[in-house]
């Protein structure tokens, strides 16, 4: 008898431990209301979507049609196409999604951060200069390859990252987070790009270069490729 109580005191312990932790982040934030009420006006989320009924559920959910090719005519010479819970309702709580990544030639994917998922990278056609960057506790440290058809790379989780196409024709490349919703964070255009703009003397200081450069930079149209 005493080893039936050890055992349900064990599990009822395990238990807790287990839900004694804060769910991951399914999108940049999610600011808590102490009235319900106001959802009507204002909205109610929660971390990450509403589920609806399993019997309702069918194959259109967890379906997305023609993955195609990106329009990479603009400033960067790439195009991402992302399929996420967004664009596959079946995505919700399953903690993955994909990418397209289509390249012109010398087409770049700027420095980015996915800041809820990890990446892994095959291409499927042509040749990637790749490389992220370690966090300051590993002194940034630069990590680089290049990729050709059929190789494979890992961006960790929340590290700046890019993708450049070095070969002489178009590229293509299928990305898969960990995340139903990884997020990404283009640094140019949140450094430079902010709505409203961060101030220039805060710049200046950071980058240790005369205001007007940054003035310059705050100036110029900032691309979106995804």
């Amino acid at each position: 008898m005493k080893v039936v109580q050890f055992l349900v005191v064990l599990l009822a312990l395990a238990s807790s431990v287990a839900f004694a932790y804060d769910p991951s982040p399914l999108q940049d934030f999610c600011v808590a209301i102490n009235d319900t009420k106001t959802g009507g006006i204002y909205g109610v989320f929660v971390n990450g979507k509403f589920c609806k009924d399993p019997k309702l559920a069918y194959a259109d959910d967890f379906f997305y049609r023609g993955l195609g090719a990106g329009d990479t005519a603009n400033p960067l010479g790439s195009k991402v196409t992302a399929v996420t819970v967004n664009e596959i309702l079946g995505l919700n709580t399953l903690g993955i999604s994909l990418a397209r990544i289509d390249f012109a030639p010398k087409g770049l994917n700027p420095p980015h951060t996915h800041p809820r998922g990890t990446e892994i990278l095959v291409v499927l056609e042509g040749t990637l200069y790749v490389g992220f960057v370690a966090s300051n506790q590993n002194d940034n440290r630069l990590f680089t390859k290049v990729l050709n058809k059929g190789d494979v790379f890992v961006f960790p989780i929340g590290l700046i990252h890019f993708q450049q196409n070095v070969g002489y024709g178009n590229a293509v490349a299928i990305a898969a987070l960990s995340s139903q919703n990884p997020g990404v964070i283009t640094i140019a255009n949140a450094v430079f790009g902010s709505k409203p703009p961060i101030s220039d003397d805060v710049l200046a200081k950071a980058f240790q270069v005369d205001v007007k450069i940054i003035d310059y930079l705050q100036k110029q149209f900032w691309y979106n490729n995804s």
